[in-house]
């Protein structure tokens, strides 16, 4: 089993330590395009107008500034630098020893800065959205979409993927539909559903760490993932066809 998620928006930087150090990144082969745009990123990141170009506000300044530097910028594991609502509710912290290993071997990040990376890859916090187009590299989505089809084919070859990832961050990469399940979130009111935003980052935060932490072998296919969701919360499988990936719908009390 391998879990996909986005990064969070927000990220907390590490106070020190040494710079990324390129070759021990999982992935390597991913190196020169991650060169390429965090090269890109610092030039945007420098313009006068770089907070409209990169399309956030005058609050992340200093994040943007940031941008500038990360070549030299201290490096932590990405379970550290990565924090929000889904984070928080995963609390990798509270895991146990083996529970974080399990993490670390478990969990990809798609990232618009790093392509794709585990959560034991020491990175440093940055400003970046796979919405944004950034001078010769264009729309981040399109731009990683063949690099990850080619660097994560044999990675994920064999495994069941939940698809944790935001719309957003799943236009990056179409894993092989018939061994993915994406996780959705809604409440339901007399009868009626309704999608919902942050408790779906939430819930599937709270998803990602029944399935580390839960005893037991992780699951190995939809129907088991499915068996291993209701553990704790109401759920129904919705099966995938050749190019459509299964759905796993977690039904919250409205």
């Amino acid at each position: 089993m391998l879990i996909l998620l986005p990064p969070s928006e927000g990220k907390t930087p590490a106070v020190r330590g040494s710079a990324v150090d390129w070759p021990a990144l999982s992935f390597p082969q991913l190196n020169s395009y991650r060169a390429k745009v965090l090269d890109a990123l610092g030039t945007v990141s420098a313009h006068e107008d770089a907070l409209a170009l990169l399309g956030v506000g005058a609050s992340l300044k200093d994040d943007v500034e940031r941008n500038t530097r990360l070549h030299a910028e201290p490096a932590a594991p990405a379970h550290q630098i990565y924090s929000g609502v889904l984070y928080d509710a995963l609390g990798y912290k509270t895991l146990t020893a083996g529970q974080r290993r399990k993490a670390d071997e478990s969990v990809l990040v798609i990232s618009a800065l790093w392509g794709a990376i585990r959560f034991g890859d020491n990175v440093p916090a940055y400003r970046l959205s796979m919405g944004t187009a950034l001078p010769d590299v264009g729309r981040l989505a399109s731009f990683w979409k063949p690099q990850l089809a080619d660097a994560l084919a044999e990675a994920v070859s064999g495994h069941l993927l939940v698809d944790c990832r935001s719309s957003t961050y799943a236009a990056a990469w179409a894993p092989p539909a018939t061994q993915t399940v994406t996780v959705n979130v809604f409440t339901e009111v007399n009868g009626v559903r309704k999608v919902v935003s942050h408790f779906a980052k939430h819930t599937r935060g709270e998803l990602a760490r029944h399935l580390l932490a839960r005893r037991g072998k992780a699951p190995e296919s939809p129907e088991q993932l499915l068996k291993a969701s209701r553990e704790k919360w109401e759920a129904e499988l919705v099966k995938g066809l050749a190019r459509k990936p299964h759905a796993l719908n977690i039904i919250l009390p409205g």
